[in-house]
């Protein structure tokens, strides 16, 4: 039950000096520390990390000065309270994390201090470069579990479309996919052949990939669906 966390988390309140009660106006934990001015904390309690639990402190945060969150800690270790996009979570929120062993010992995970993320500079230049590159909006947001018509899928079946007419070398593909040196290189589809020094034709698995794409040709909005790959279906 949630009432096993609150005596360790009281304990752990007081040995920083607040005034620890509970279930006080709906709130698990309310703490005071009766300085100038007056500091109030909110503390909830929830056996594991759950969205149930970040809305509570997000309701609790707009009457007191700090938030934390009290959770239990898993047998070994590998729970929500130990993910870093949990932590990273609170750190954004400004909430802070306790992590309460089933011995009664509290882990300060997260402090509620307000955190501001470390920009991903390369991450942000990935995604500016694929929304640039893709031709159209051919995949529906929200798609799981199907392949996504990525600008890489985009350029490898306008290659595969050529090949299919007759073999050619990758610069007379590169007005149609400037990356098409590359993706007959890596070939990472398994679509393209090498028929001789620097030419390329279709393999089957080429064709079997333009005939189940047909209806949905690269760049267009519709509806996209195919066989599952067993390469990212993201490339």
């Amino acid at each position: 039950m949630e009432t096993s966390l609150y005596a360790p988390v009281k304990r752990f309140l007081e040995g920083l000096g607040f005034e620890v009660k509970g279930e006080v106006c709906g709130c698990d934990i309310v703490a005071v520390d009766h300085g100038s001015p007056i500091a109030l904390v909110i503390c909830e309690l929830k056996l594991s990390f759950t969205l149930e639990l970040v809305l509570q402190a997000a309701d609790r945060s707009t009457v007191c000065d700090e938030v934390w969150l009290a959770v239990r800690g898993s047998m070994r270790g590998r729970g929500r309270e130990s993910d870093p996009r949990v932590k990273r979570l609170c750190r954004l929120l400004g909430f802070g994390l306790l992590c309460v062993s089933r011995s009664g010992r509290v882990d300060a995970l997260v402090e509620p201090v307000a955190w501001r993320p470390r920009p991903n500079a390369k991450r942000r230049s990935k995604i500016l470069e694929e929304h640039r590159r893709r031709k159209g909006d051919p995949t529906p947001g929200g798609a799981a579990r199907q392949p996504i018509m990525t600008a890489y899928r985009q350029q490898a079946l306008e290659c595969a479309a050529t090949l299919a007419r007759a073999p050619a070398r990758p610069r007379d593909l590169k007005p149609l996919a400037p990356d098409a040196p590359k993706i007959l290189l890596r070939n990472v589809y398994g679509w393209f052949i090498k028929v001789e020094r620097g030419v390329y034709a279709l393999s089957e698995a080429g064709r079997a990939a333009l005939v189940s794409w047909a209806a949905d040709p690269p760049g267009q909005p519709a509806n996209m669906r195919g066989e599952p790959e067993k390469i990212s279906a993201r490339m």
